[in-house]
């Protein structure tokens, strides 16, 4: 069997082809962005101008200990790349994020990007969206009482919630097949409340999923 940190770092690799000297450049979250980082490291190292904008605080801890040079969205926007992993991935190059808690930045950052290359091993792609519990970002102001109106909205939309774990404001909603990814995503931002989801749906460009062969590269037409 493969080792998953070896797909890992491959298509991390892979996704330093999309880099050119002087972009404006989004860093995403997670182990395998993690990786990238590390792996585009020397380059910056060996003169590479490159101005930065990490998706989350770890991020940005890694990225300045490298010698990354960092920078406000505000300041650079729009990006000319973004490099990101993703919790779940589907064919269409919809996905779920933020299972580490960083949607909102993330997408954010992904929203103020040209391009988004999504890196993940093949554990990641899946049929249809939904084996992933789907991150939803609450205001914690009055929280309960948004949890019961999205539930109330998703069974108007025809979604059940076979589980829910209530953290501080961020509910993990557990659906299993999404059927129509774009419908859910605006059923629940239309319930007063909710800051974000982790349904990414149109942003990403280009999908890199690592097998044991090679690298799949999908790219949105």
């Amino acid at each position: 069997m493969t080792d998953q940190n070896a797909l890992k770092r491959a298509v991390a690799a892979k996704a330093l082809d999309y880099v050119q000297d002087g972009m404006k450049l989004g860093l995403g979250s997670g182990t395998t962005a993690e990786i990238f980082v590390e792996m585009l490291a020397p380059r910056v190292r060996g003169g590479e101008k490159l101005l930065c904008v990490p998706t989350s605080e770890r991020t940005a801890a890694l990225a300045r200990k490298l010698g990354f040079t960092l920078a406000s969205l505000d300041d650079l926007a729009p990006l000319d790349l973004t490099v990101d992993g993703a919790d779940e991935a589907d064919r269409n190059l919809d996905l779920i994020k933020g299972g580490g808690g960083m949607l909102l930045r993330e997408k954010i950052v992904a929203a103020a990007s040209k391009q988004m290359v999504v890196i993940a091993d093949e554990s990641k792609l899946v049929p249809r969206l939904g084996r992933f519990p789907l991150p939803v970002e609450v205001v914690e102001f009055g929280h309960k009482s948004s949890a019961a109106r999205l539930s109330a909205a998703l069974a108007a939309a025809g979604y059940v919630i076979f589980k829910t774990d209530g953290g501080n404001v961020i509910y993990d909603l557990a659906f299993g097949v999404i059927q129509n990814a774009p419908k859910l995503a605006a059923a629940i931002s239309a319930v007063p409340g909710i800051v974000e989801h982790g349904l990414f749906i149109g942003l990403a460009t280009t999908l890199l999923i690592a097998g044991p062969g090679d690298t799949e590269v999908l790219t949105r037409t």
